[in-house]
């Protein structure tokens, strides 16, 4: 009798309670906002300037300030309140799209310098969300919470992506521009009518006493470097990233090559995933009450590299689109799961006050990773063969997959926390 009331509790959907929900809602507006806006960004650039580095150099733009200054942003989200980062964050990601409106081959600088500030507002709202999260769901629904977010992610990437390409041609950057402006107010009215609990310091004795910003800065890359679990996580996010980044430059090559189709299927494969990720995050927030966080991101990473590594070497048996529209849709699934289940073990395993900037900190290391791995792709295709380069990738998410499942630690029941911050890993 005892727990039948915390059990018909965890089976309860953190959307039907209103805060998540405000906050989750406001995450897909404003989402579905920026797809809108990363695809026209870089058609414009195109447009105007009649080259591919145009374009590109968009992307540098919004990579480098990001890397630069990603972990110590994350020490401002940990000395403010994270729901009025976000609403604050939101209402400036909207005041400065406004200058594109004046953006034209003459004056393409803006272009750089709007994709550079969004990028550090990003950097900004993107921890704030993820640190808010705990104090929107039940602890035993934190891991339910983070696959539905992973939902509204996927699910924006879905709606906006291909409506970016359709609202540039039809309404040109200024109407994308508005669009996506309007979308950041009402992702901050949203959650400006939320309520989540108060954080700990709060709740106890007021705010945690300031120290030095570089001494917090410091603190929290020692908080990852002595919780072994984020140490692990860390890593993780160094290789799997430098993946990511191999294969975005190496895909397009294999579709081209290997699978004698255009940019029309590129950019299908690249959609599609989505499709997946909606999927695998309702699968998860289903999963992650059986089964542990650890046991998704390890499985989850092996799973995924096993499913690419098919996909990289099926162009002999078959090169019809159709497969390799499944097979991109099914790996969406496992790379929901191993987010969800990276974020649950941070959140779980991080001491509140120190959330923002380990968080932080860990997307800006693997900002820097894939990076390299976007380097490395283009060297090394010069003298290897590309499948041969993708084989390799494929073989280190499955590397990712053992490393997390011997070194996260193994949780007793599903209740219980995912991993201690010292002592040996558990045995499989």
């Amino acid at each position: 009798m005892t727990d039948t009331l915390p059990a018909a509790k965890r089976q309860r959907s953190p959307l039907r309670q209103r805060n998540f929900a405000l906050v989750w809602s406001s995450s897909f507006v404003s989402d579905a906002g920026d797809w809108l806006l990363m695809i026209a960004l870089p058609l414009f650039a195109f447009a105007v300037t009649g080259s591919a580095l145009g374009a590109s150099t968009v992307f540098l733009a919004e990579l480098l300030p990001a890397l630069v200054l990603g972990s110590f942003l994350g020490v401002l989200v940990d000395r403010w309140d994270h729901r009025r980062t976000m609403i604050v964050v939101n209402l400036l990601q909207g005041l400065f799209l406004l200058p594109l409106l004046f953006a034209s081959a003459e004056h393409i600088w803006i272009v750089y310098i709007v994709a550079a500030v969004e990028a550090c507002l990003a950097a900004l709202f993107n921890p704030a969300r993820q640190a808010l999260v705990p104090r929107l769901v039940e602890p035993d629904q934190l891991g339910t919470g983070n696959s539905l977010m992973a939902v509204s992610e996927n699910l924006a990437r879905l709606i906006g992506s291909p409506l970016g390409g359709l609202a540039f041609a039809t309404v040109g950057l200024p109407g994308v521009v508005m669009v996506d402006a309007a979308t950041y107010v009402v992702s901050a009215i949203l959650v400006a009518a939320s309520r989540p609990i108060p954080a700990p310091a709060e709740a106890a004795d007021g705010p945690l006493p300031r120290i030095h910003f570089l001494h917090q800065w410091v603190d929290g890359l020692s908080t990852i470097r002595r919780t072994r679990p984020l140490g692990t996580i860390a890593v993780l996010t160094l290789l799997g990233q430098f993946a990511q980044g191999i294969f975005l430059v190496l895909f397009i090559v294999y579709v081209v090559q290997q699978l004698d189709a255009g940019d029309t299927a590129v950019g299908l494969l690249r959609g599609v995933q989505a499709i997946g990720g909606v999927a695998g995050g309702l699968l998860v927030g289903v999963l992650i009450r059986r089964v542990s966080p650890r046991a998704l991101v390890g499985w989850g990473f092996v799973l995924f590299g096993a499913i690419s590594m098919l996909t990289w070497n099926l162009y002999s048996v078959t090169t019809a689109i159709g497969v390799y529209v499944a097979l991109f849709i099914v790996v969406g699934i496992p790379a929901v799961a191993t987010t969800a289940g990276e974020i649950t073990i941070v959140q779980k395993v991080t001491p509140p006050d120190a959330l923002g900037r380990v968080i932080a900190s860990v997307q800006t290391l693997g900002g820097a990773a894939q990076g390299l791995g976007l380097l490395a792709a283009g060297l090394l295709v010069q003298h290897v063969d590309v499948v041969t380069i993708l084989n390799g990738q494929a073989t280190v998410y499955i590397l990712c997959g053992l490393i997390g499942l011997a070194f996260l630690g193994r949780r007793s029941a599903p209740g219980a926390d995912p991993a201690t911050p010292a002592g040996p890993p558990s045995a499989q």
